[in-house]
């Protein structure tokens, strides 16, 4: 169960906007129109704490999708010299790995809520030789333990769609970091509808194990859209921030933490 932080009666006022204009826009068409075929989103789980998950996110090969991100964060911040990282729901650490290899200054600190994941993580980091520059923790999110401004940059994959209030996912990320430090979400796209979503995973998961498939699809129909976040990242306070669609199957957001 993730634990929740009190929150100000304006957080919590601006949490219920979000999910009241969601609700609004979750009622079919009356008219059928356009948006009567429009896939709605379906939760998934906020923790992926099975064992066979992790053996299977583990020994997969991501080089494609996890191996473009340190790119996409030295493209949007080709002046960062900071040392100290956060990444959010690191997994089994691969994209953690990828980015301390492609920046040879930084330590990562890498947080998950999953033990399965984590153990996974710790195999992986260890046999990379790289227990100096990682270390992992299990942490649910949000956690005012780690809100504490002080990291130089806070990194994040395919998290966001797992959080029922993503408005809260945002104020981690930014308490997380420094003032004015960056910080850089990738997550998936939600396709628009259903069967483009099955097409997307037999085009992009063929020969997958059966687990990372049924993932697959559950992920796509629990991520947020492009205007989705937009909105997200206005209500949470961070209007500043970008976000850029990258491929059929993600986007990336990326600003510069509040004052």
């Amino acid at each position: 169960m993730v634990r929740r932080p009190p929150r100000s009666a304006s957080a919590i006022g601006r949490s219920h906007q979000y999910a009241k204009r969601k609700r609004d826009r979750a009622q079919p068409s009356i008219d059928g129109g356009p948006d009567a075929k429009k896939m709605q989103r379906t939760p998934e789980p906020e923790l992926m704490d099975d064992r066979e998950q992790a053996a299977a996110y583990a020994a997969a090969d991501w080089t494609e999708s996890h191996g473009k991100i340190p790119g996409y964060f030295r493209e949007r911040f080709p002046d960062f010299a900071g040392r100290r990282v956060i990444d959010l729901g690191c997994g089994t650490a691969d994209v953690t790995i990828r980015f301390v290899r492609a920046f040879p200054e930084v330590t990562v600190v890498g947080v998950d809520g999953s033990d399965a994941m984590l153990a996974f993580a710790r195999k992986s980091v260890h046999d990379a030789d790289l227990d100096s520059r990682i270390s992992l923790e299990r942490r649910y999110l949000p956690d005012r333990a780690i809100e504490t401004r002080t990291f130089d940059a806070v990194i994040c994959n395919s998290l966001l769609h797992h959080f029922a209030d993503p408005l809260a996912f945002w104020r981690t990320a930014a308490s997380c970091a420094k003032p004015r430090a960056p910080v850089l979400i990738v997550d998936l796209v939600r396709p628009p509808d259903p069967q483009t979503a099955v097409r997307l995973v037999q085009e992009h998961a063929k020969g997958a194990p059966p687990v990372l498939e049924r993932d697959f699809i559950a992920s796509l129909h629990a991520a947020y859209s492009v205007d989705e976040v937009r909105e997200q990242l206005v209500l949470a306070g961070l209007p500043e921030f970008n976000v850029d669609p990258l491929d059929v199957l993600h986007w990336v957001a990326w600003g510069r933490a509040p004052l």
